[in-house]
């Protein structure tokens, strides 16, 4: 029995997330059917991010376990001649027996598109949130600043989150410009559910002029979702990589 994790990178427009959902289809399942196919096992992948409907990734990571005889860096291109055109093994990789990613002390880093356009781009409305009103970045920039540090973030949180413990830290938070698009790059060592898409809205509220700048630090203290901004709409929302740090077989 050997360990692989995967590199995954997808599409995630047409699916309902990562995780299995009843009478939905989903990252998760497409994966276990094909690996399953081509390894004769029943596999079953277990994932680092969960990421939501309609959230891509460049590159999620899972692991599953195998007697199969392919090559652990084989696995990549076997399962990529089957898997539909959005979702794309990058990497595949033989890890301890004992090693799961979800357990590794790691970083996170996702970005949020924002197209500036008075109607929506039809080629990149299912990959950028299109945004009709006048942004000021030096606004957002200045309103993302009090984001960075270990906080609790519960302000920032979904409602529906299962986890008890907010206390998350965001190691960079950047809003850079590149033509009509406003791109916000968060890294942190973990996030809530719908955390990067309520930091979005909320920075987008302040480049908006809506909310000052420094009214972000007193919706951070004050640990209460109804303060912050609304929930950004999942389209703009990419997973770009998952950083293991001092993984095992680096030492």
């Amino acid at each position: 029995m050997k360990r692989i994790m995967l590199t995954v990178a997808y599409d995630g427009t047409g699916y309902h997330g990562w995780q299995l959902q009843p009478g939905e289809i989903s990252i998760e399942e497409v994966l276990n059917r094909e690996l399953s196919r081509i390894t004769g096992e029943d596999i079953r992948v277990k994932g680092v991010s969960r990421t939501d409907a309609g959230v891509h990734a460049e590159g999620n990571l899972c692991i599953f376990d195998t007697e199969s005889p392919i090559p652990p860096e084989k696995f990549s291109y076997a399962v990529n001649k089957s898997l539909p055109d959005d979702i794309v093994i990058q990497e595949s990789r033989e890890v301890p027996a004992d090693f799961h990613p979800r357990k590794w002390d790691s970083e996170k880093t996702y970005e949020y598109h924002i197209v500036r356009c008075r109607h929506a781009d039809p080629l990149r409305r299912k990959y950028a949130f299109c945004c009709y009103y006048d942004l000021d970045v030096q606004l957002m920039r200045q309103a993302a600043e009090y984001l960075v540090g270990e906080y609790d973030f519960t302000s920032f949180c979904s409602a529906d989150t299962e986890k008890e413990d907010h206390v998350r830290r965001i190691i960079s938070l950047s809003v850079e410009e590149h033509g009509d698009e406003i791109v916000l790059s968060v890294t942190g060592n973990g996030f809530l559910y719908n955390m990067v898409r309520i930091i979005a809205g909320t920075l987008m509220e302040a480049g908006k002029g809506r909310i000052p700048p420094e009214t972000v630090e007193k919706i951070r203290n004050a640990k209460d979702r109804t303060k912050a901004g609304p929930t950004a709409p999942a389209c703009g929302l990419r997973l770009v990589k998952i950083r293991l740090i001092d993984p095992p077989w680096e030492k």
